[in-house]
């Protein structure tokens, strides 16, 4: 019996970190410190609710469907922004706006891909894009990185065959933190455009980049839109997680093929948090600048906290965004040290295996911290929790 296209891929993982919860109890003293999602767990600013309250109240077209690509004044306003902030020229024409940008790059894949093309992914992958790979009938081929989490553009070269349709970059990368630097998403344009592949770069968690200005130079190519997906995300912006709006920058011509997947799979994107995206692009830069220095305040915590974690054995692998990833020093692969972790140290985390290919032993000995939701104070006390751990260690010689 032939099965069903979900059955190919996996259980999603932060609703299996979940049910790790169930039945534990944790004292007072030693409440949960949970790292195992990045999402925004506050709400949006008070201005932004009462915006979208408004509109929910007093605009009728903001409970009926829109255009499928979205509305106009929004992608107007994000294709202006992007022009700015990149230097280059995007027209309202080469913007969608999305229901979230996991549809984004669902999106993606089903104007790139049919069944037994390939993708390549950079190892720790994004979990979500594996999923949705498996589940549309495509061949996910793992590009593994450096030492630093950064990969190389010659190795991808080497893993293109005919079937390849697409190179897939995270920056700052989900789940390891690393912001790619400019040259080297150059490299990989470059590449993909002298293959006549496609290059997606999802920069979800673009507006928590420690760098100023713009992380790469690609849309001022005049040719970027042959070549270039990119995705982003309002979520991690303006809180905006359960009303699912991201959106999808590429040539108008591959925007005309999503338009036929964005038809079938959801009519039209959220009315109401695209009102609340267009009011926060329009009135929220110097609250997200706030959020910013926030974040960036917390991966500085991150590098304040680790000393004690490196001497008792651990290495920080990548730090940015909303994410530190680590390798640990313990005997039992991640998988089952995160279960343990939930039990025994009242820290829910995401082991490395849910971010690389089966099997695989260096995902055993990495786990992802997501830290947006954890002040510097808690930081401290994760990091205590965590170097207190008196785990049988692995061999010296295991270590990679």
């Amino acid at each position: 019996m032939r099965l069903p296209r979900t059955a190919t891929t996996f259980a999603p993982p932060v609703m299996e970190a979940r049910r790790w919860l169930d039945g534990v109890t944790f004292p007072e003293d030693r409440p949960l410190i949970n790292v195992s999602q990045a999402a925004p767990v506050d709400v949006p600013p008070e201005a932004l609710r009462q915006v979208i309250a408004e509109a929910a109240m007093s605009d009728p077209q903001a409970h009926l469907y829109g255009p499928v690509l979205g509305n106009p004044e929004l992608r107007a306003e994000l294709a202006a922004q992007w022009s700015a902030t990149y230097g280059g020229d995007v027209s309202s024409r080469q913007v969608a706006i999305t229901s979230g940008c996991n549809e984004a790059f669902c999106a993606s894949i089903a104007t790139l891909c049919t069944d037994g093309d390939e993708v390549i992914l950079p190892t720790p992958w994004y979990f979500n894009h594996k999923m949705w790979l498996d589940i549309s009938g495509v061949r996910t081929v793992p590009l593994a990185t450096d030492a630093e989490l950064l990969p190389d553009p010659d190795e991808a070269a080497h893993l293109i065959t005919d079937r390849t349709r697409a190179i897939v970059l995270v920056t700052p990368n989900n789940p390891g933190g690393v912001e790619y630097p400019a040259d080297l998403v150059r490299a990989f344009f470059n590449l993909a455009r002298s293959r006549g592949i496609a290059l997606i770069i999802d920069e979800t968690y673009r507006d928590f980049d420690a760098r100023p200005g713009a992380p790469h130079d690609l849309f001022a190519d005049p040719d970027w839109g042959d070549t270039l997906i990119h995705l982003y995300s309002f979520s991690k912006a303006y809180r905006l997680t359960g009303h699912r709006v991201g959106a999808m920058v590429t040539g108008a011509a591959r925007l005309a093929e999503v338009e036929k997947f964005l038809d079938a799979a959801t009519i039209c994107p959220n009315q109401l948090g695209q009102i609340a995206a267009l009011w926060g692009m329009r009135n929220l830069s110097q609250w997200l600048a706030g959020e910013r220095a926030e974040i960036l305040d917390r991966r500085a915590a991150i590098h304040d906290n680790m000393p004690k974690l490196r001497e008792a054995g651990w290495r920080l692998m990548g730090c940015g965004a909303y994410f530190a990833y680590l390798e640990h020093p313990f005997a039992l692969p991640s998988h089952e040290l995160a279960p343990k972790l939930v039990r025994e140290a009242g820290i829910l985390l995401l082991p490395g295996t849910m971010f690389q290919p089966e099997g695989s032993t260096a995902g055993a000995r990495q786990m992802r911290v997501a830290f947006a939701n954890v002040d510097r104070p808690r930081i401290g006390v994760l990091f205590d929790r965590l170097a207190s751990l008196g785990w049988p260690l692995a061999p010296a010689t295991d270590s990679a």
